[in-house]
Order: structure tokens, then sequence, then C-alpha cells
């Protein structure tokens, strides 16, 4: 069988989610086990992950256009989702029924380590799937930002269940791990730094951070500061809770009205230079309508990703 693998995102602007972990991060780690463990089978594999891209919707056309110059026999494309921090389990889109079929052993075999089965869904919205010429598939592994996924969650079983649900057979030889960003402790540092910037927070002299991975006054006072938006206990230093907050932020998610709250509200506040209490109210509403307006887009008072890139790209 010819499989086309498309390991999610990885391809700036098209990068994925943040949670307490990186869905960049974990889309490579488990689609190279997964494009070796099939090369391993006997199959034949096509990468589909363009190397650039202009935009994301020129990331996905290129991502298509692979598949479909290669004739690929199956269309598998691998992501991980996040929500609110409470949302759980696996789930895999597909639009036709054959693609349903190649689907739902897959979600079973991933369930069988443990993640709650949301089922197969129908995945009409999804550009990669409505522009494969092939049977596809979209997988979203588990939640990035579940505490109870993320304990779960282990690449190389994630990838075996991918395997066997595809093949019916999974590979004995293990494969590397690819290095994630979260556990090299000589980059965290900077990591936080270049975050911080990313979210405009300054330090206690209202100056942009220096990314130089070093911890010192500067970088701890902004922390600080974060934190006190957050709403989370202001302690300067960086423990898990704040790095949960800083990735729910940059997660991007969608904020309605009457239906988000907490840290990214918070945010959305303190940027807009209002209350910060965490409701999306009235005010909040109006102010975000404001901030569109200004900006060009549609003041719909619903922070997609386009308000989130005028926010903080």
């Amino acid at each position: 069988m010819k499989f086309g693998i498309d390991i999610g995102h990885n391809c700036p602007p098209d990068t994925g989610a943040r949670g307490i972990r990186i869905e960049d991060n974990l889309t490579l780690d488990v689609g190279n086990r997964v494009i070796a463990k099939l090369k391993a089978l006997g199959n034949e594999v096509i990468a589909c992950k363009p190397d650039s891209a202009s935009t994301v919707r020129d990331s996905l056309s290129k991502r298509c256009t692979r598949a479909n110059a290669s004739n690929v026999g199956i269309y598998v494309s691998i992501h991980f989702n996040a929500f609110n921090g409470q949302a759980n389990g696996t789930e895999v889109f597909a639009t036709s029924e054959t693609g349903r079929k190649i689907a739902k052993p897959v979600l079973d075999e991933i369930t069988k380590l443990g993640f709650f089965n949301r089922g197969v869904k129908s995945g009409s919205h999804l550009y990669v799937l409505r522009n494969t010429d092939m049977p596809a598939i979209l997988i979203e592994g588990c939640f990035i930002d579940s505490a109870k996924d993320m304990n779960l969650f282990n690449a190389e079983a994630m990838a075996n269940a991918i395997v066997k649900g595809l093949t019916g057979q999974v590979p004995s030889t293990p494969v590397n791990p690819v290095p994630d960003e979260e556990q090299n402790a000589d980059t965290t540092i900077l990591r936080l730094q270049k975050a911080l910037n990313r979210l405009k927070i300054t330090d206690k002299n209202g100056k942009a951070l220096v990314e130089d991975n070093s911890i010192g006054p500067s970088t701890q006072s902004a922390v600080q500061k974060f934190q006190i938006i957050a709403g989370i206990q202001s302690t300067g230093n960086t423990d898990q809770t704040t790095w949960n907050a800083i990735n729910l932020i940059l997660a991007k998610r969608i904020v309605r009205p009457n239906h988000a709250g907490g840290p990214v509200v918070r945010y959305l506040q303190h940027r807009l230079g209002i209350e910060v209490d965490g409701v999306y109210g009235p005010q909040t509403e109006a102010s975000i309508k404001q901030f569109q307006q200004q900006n060009g887009l549609v003041a719909d008072g619903i922070v997609g990703a386009i308000t989130w890139q005028k926010l903080i790209g």
C-alpha cells in the first residue's frame, strides 16, 4: 500500500496548538515513527508535509498536491487537540464511507491505550480531507492541554496504534524519539522569554525582555506581571501553572462572548486596557469589537485566528 503521511503543522506560519505540550513536537515525533514503521512493514510512504509555505492555506494546499500527484492510496494527517484543559480523548475525521472504515480501526487501537473514544466524525470542514483525491483521515490523537491525556501519552505506543489500525500489523523495532523542546532545560528560559515577548509582557521598567536564556530580575518581573494578569499566584517563578497559562493563551483557541473565562480572557482584557476580571461580559465584548474595527476586521466579538494574529502574531 502507498500511504501519504501528513505530519500536521510544522511549517510556519502553519504551526500547531500549545498546551501542556506542543502539538508540533508531538505530531513530528509520532509522524516520523509512523512513517518508519509503515516502511518497515514493506509499504511505500510519501511524506506530505511541505518544507515551507507562505500562508497556512498554502501549507495545506501543498500537502494535498503532494498526495494527489503521488497517487497515494490512503492519506493520513496526524494532529493533536487542545481546547479548555478539561476535554480529553481521541477522535478521527473522515469524509467518505471508505474513509470512515479506515478511521474506525485506527480510533479503536488508539483508545485501547486508555484514551476516551470521541468517535469517528465528519471531516467535511477540513481542507486536507476535502482536497485529496483518495480516501483520507485526520487523526486527533489526544488533547495536549489535558493532564489526563498527557499522562497517558507515549509516542511509541501512539505510533504503533496508528500503524496497527492502518495495516493490522506493528513492527517490533522501536523508533528513536524526536527531541522535545519542552524537555530541554537549556532552552527553557529562552523559550519563556520568547513567549513573554510574543505576548507583549514587559519587565518592571516597561521594556521587552532581552532573549539571552538567562533568568534575572528583568525576566522574573515580567513573569510576575504575567502571573498577576493571568490570575495565578504571583511569585516570579515559572512553575507548571504559569506554563499552562502561557501555553493556553498561545494555543489561540476561539473565544466567544459568554462562553469563555479564566487566563485567556484576563489576558485579552489586559491587552485591551479594560478591567481584568476574567469574565467575557458586555464591556469585554464591546472592547474586542472596537479592536477588530480599528484593525479592519469583522467586528463580531469572536476572537478567532485573524484577531489572534493581530494580537500576538
